[in-house]
């Protein structure tokens, strides 16, 4: 039997501005997820929904909603079988041995990609300054592949917060990411926080002169996707990793 008819329906009044605004989620402190695979990624890492909903007739769990309301209060394009409301988790402080910042990061969609680089390279937490995105709007958390139900994200400006040797990365850093383990104090797989900037200005003076150290990645171009550069990162840096 189909529990929710109606378009005016509270709960999906409330589903419609927890996807649409930020400060909504804020205030709320939670977010919508979207999708059987995102709704299962956060089932095996052990997240209890708030509410979970799901279209009449379909099998799944949670309350039936008639499908073109469901969809109509999906952000994907082609509507969705099931959605469900969590709330938001934020880590009291970044985790090491690997912890990536993201400073004025604005796109979401590079936030949710770093986080899914981020556990599959095992790193232990991503970390949030300045003007970045919102991890749990609804373009992040598609873009994390489930990431965010399972890399711990922290609210953090402080540069001296971060976990082990800070190493930015910047287009004009002499050193190459090859070179990142120079400037480490253990030599005993140390932990590091790789500093990525924004999209188009990078990261700020200030930033990087407090880091411990620069690399660059060699490209032959001017710049390169913010998620994509800290995906190389991580991977360099598991790759190059002193053996314990």
């Amino acid at each position: 039997m189909t529990q929710i008819t109606s378009p005016h329906n509270h709960k999906l009044k409330e589903i419609r501005k927890l996807r649409m605004r930020r400060r909504a989620r804020e205030r709320a402190g939670r977010f919508v997820a979207e999708g059987e695979d995102l709704l299962a990624a956060a089932d095996a890492a052990g997240w209890q929904p708030l509410e979970r909903f799901c279209v009449e007739g379909s099998g799944l769990a949670g309350l039936e909603v008639d499908a073109k309301l469901l969809a109509s209060a999906s952000g994907l394009g082609s509507g969705t079988r099931t959605l469900a409301v969590y709330e938001e988790r934020w880590a009291e402080r970044a985790a090491g041995p690997l912890c990536v910042y993201l400073h004025g990061v604005h796109d979401p969609g590079n936030v949710g990609a770093v986080m899914r680089a981020a556990a599959a390279f095992g790193a232990s937490s991503v970390a949030l300054g300045p003007a970045s995105a919102d991890p749990f709007s609804p373009k992040a958390v598609r873009a994390s592949m489930g990431a965010v139900f399972s890399v711990p994200v922290v609210r953090e400006g402080d540069l001296r917060a971060l976990p082990g040797t800070k190493i930015a990365l910047t287009t004009v850093a002499t050193a190459p990411l090859a070179g990142l383990w120079r400037f480490t104090k253990e030599a005993d797989h140390p932990p590091v926080t790789l500093v990525v900037g924004s999209e188009r200005e990078g990261l700020p003076r200030e930033v990087v002169d407090r880091a411990d150290g620069a690399v660059r990645i060699p490209i032959q171009t001017d710049s390169l996707n913010a998620a994509m550069a800290a995906t190389i990162a991580l991977y360099e840096v598991t790759r190059m990793a002193p053996a314990r």
